[in-house]
């Protein structure tokens, strides 16, 4: 049940009449305008904007507008009060029981509520994309946090949603990487090494040059370079996989394809860039000509040249972009347009990228390239990641031994637990700095927002415990609470502000799923969980607001329905997040 939704149907129906009666002429726009929680609680329960965004199409004062508006909802029984505010917003107080049937909707669905059916085509998320050369580091868990929440969100949100990994095993770093175990593999045979600079000096690859002992023996090392590269370039690559799919599992993230850059160009279906350049030329967005130099500086490798560019320009992009480098081969936006193209071509009419904040120069080109590969039926949106600075105790964190460069993941997980990093990587804009501190995350307390909703979901099974001790023979399960509560007993300010916000629940997820932005769900959540540690606090001191109550058995029961319905609330909103919802805390 969406009370938001609801009621703008009515404020249309609303308008409809006003049209009927000759209030309002016909053909009005009305797809701006929305019913929202106004912005001061006070004012009322809902708000809408109809009067202020169709008065000057309507060639009318907003605020005489909003006044006829406002009379015209107040014939509807389940509005209490309508009343014009500022230059013509129309506050709405709804009857209690309206909230009543959001309870009783949040009781019957259960998790289910809040959930909706957005409409749109299949979503690809492309997430995490980290090049397969060593462990993932902190910076990397960002973005794969990022983009797994993103995914549940969209798919609460009831779409058609494939997670994605682009395994980058194309490049010259693939063959670093295979040096670099190669030297382990000669040191897992006794031999003396050193790690040059510009190979990989991580510990990480010890097991795989032992690995390569035990399979190999010492056949390797009879072998010329251009024999054993290939063999354990690929060896090396399946090890990294495999490491970053196990490091990927502890936080929760399964991807559902793992797409391989080296098949763009010598895959089953044949060379899929050469087909996009030929596609593009098709179409006429492929020519020879030049660029003009970079702005600023010149990069010591730019060349004045006649070049093979696409278009770019022509779909919104800055300069036009070339395709092949001097010497015939692809650039890498080459390789990037066709992947895109090959997520286009296999259903996916929306497609989000969600890499670091390094890449903002990409998102104009790749934009412009979506839509010229899709004739504009599929839109890219590009989701930046900040940094993530690790602390402890405010302090910055060394190292990892193992990595030899980076704080790698896999020592987070195993040092503060999955919840809190998926919580806290979410309490903050994706594209914002964020602080982690290690010592604050495992914090019990009020100032670590992870346990503090996940202590509200613990108090949801709490007070049900206490209850069923204190008033035994009573049944108090979901179905029983939303058969015979008597939701009248809510009255006191704190349960209509709980109420209030178990309403907004499908809004928030609706408009976060919209917006890209799970960090929403985390925000509501926290808000969510305060009001009713707020409530609980209250009944320390008043004994008449106490939750469970054995003299009061009808408070008790309605109050217990109240805290199981937002209790439903967070657990439905944790699992959006990755996050697990306990019944108590150790």
């Amino acid at each position: 049940m969406n009370i938001f939704a609801l009621f703008e149907t009515r404020v249309r129906e609303a308008l409809e009449a006003l049209t009927r009666s000759g209030t309002l002429p016909a053909g009005l726009d009305l797809s701006r305008v929305l019913v929202e929680p106004p912005r001061d609680p006070s004012h009322g329960d809902l708000a809408t904007n109809a009067a202020l965004v169709l008065a000057k199409e309507a060639k009318q004062n907003p605020k005489a507008l909003g006044e006829a508006l406002a009379a015209e909802l107040r014939a509807d029984p389940r509005i209490v009060e309508a009343s014009v505010a500022g230059p013509g917003f129309i506050n709405l107080r709804l009857a209690p029981e309206v909230f009543h049937e959001v309870i009783r909707a949040t009781l019957r669905d259960g998790e289910a509520y809040g959930r909706a059916k957005m409409p749109g085509g299949k979503v690809n998320i492309e997430y995490v994309s980290a090049n397969p050369t060593g462990p993932m580091h902190v910076g990397h868990g960002r973005g794969a946090v990022f983009g797994d929440a993103l995914a549940n969100l969209l798919v609460a949100a009831g779409r058609d949603v494939t997670r994605e990994y682009y395994i980058n095993d194309a490049g010259a770093q693939v063959d670093v990487l295979a040096r670099s175990a190669y030297l382990r593999y000669r040191e897992a045979l006794g031999e003396a090494v050193t790690i040059p600079e510009g190979l990989y000096p991580g510990d990480y690859l010890k097991p795989v040059g032992q690995k390569l002992a035990e399979v190999h023996g010492r056949a390797l090392l009879d072998q010329p370079e251009d024999e054993w590269l290939p063999l354990v370039r690929r060896f090396s690559i399946d090890a990294m996989m495999d490491m970053i799919r196990e490091d990927l599992a502890a936080i929760g993230i399964c991807h559902d394809v793992f797409f391989s850059e080296a098949t763009l160009q010598g895959g089953e279906d044949g060379n899929k860039v050469a087909a996009l350049l030929g596609a593009l030329r098709k179409k006429g967005l492929v020519y020879e000509g030049r660029l003009p130099p970079p702005k600023g500086q010149l990069p010591d490798d730019w060349e004045d040249r006649e070049q093979t560019l696409f278009r770019s320009t022509q779909f919104g992009d800055d300069v036009d972009r070339a395709l092949l480098k001097s010497d015939n081969t692809y650039t890498y936006f080459a390789s990037d347009i066709a992947y895109h193209r090959d997520k286009w071509l296999r259903g996916a009419s929306e497609l989000i990228d969600v890499l670091g904040a390094d890449h903002g120069g990409y998102v104009k080109r790749m934009q412009a390239a979506v839509q010229a590969v899709s004739d504009g039926q599929a839109r890219l949106d590009v989701k930046l990641c900040q940094l993530v600075r690790l602390l402890r105790a405010g302090e910055p964190v060394k190292m990892s031994k193992r990595a030899g460069e980076f704080v790698t993941l896999r020592d987070v997980i195993d040092e503060v637990g999955r919840d809190a990093i998926r919580f806290m990587m979410l309490y903050r804009k994706n594209d914002a700095t964020l602080d982690f501190d290690l010592a604050k995350v495992v914090e019990q307390s009020k100032d670590n927002p992870v346990f503090y909703v996940q202590y509200g979901h613990a108090r949801r099974f709490s007070v049900l415990r206490q209850a069923r001790e204190a008033m035994p023979g009573e049944d108090f399960s979901r179905e029983a609470l939303l058969a015979d509560a008597d939701l009248s007993a809510l009255t006191d300010p704190g349960e209509i502000e709980m109420m209030r916000l178990i309403a907004q629940y499908p809004r928030v997820l609706e408009s976060a799923a919209a917006a890209h932005e799970p960090h929403r769900i985390a925000f509501y959540l926290y808000e969510t969980a305060s009001s009713l540690h707020s409530f609980w606090n209250k009944g320390k001191d008043l004994p008449q607001l106490r939750i469970v109550n054995p003299t009061d058995r009808k408070s008790t029961r309605a109050r217990l329905a109240l805290v199981e319905a937002l209790g439903g609330v967070l657990a439905s909103g944790l699992a959006v997040l990755g996050v697990s919802a306990p019944d108590e805390m150790r």
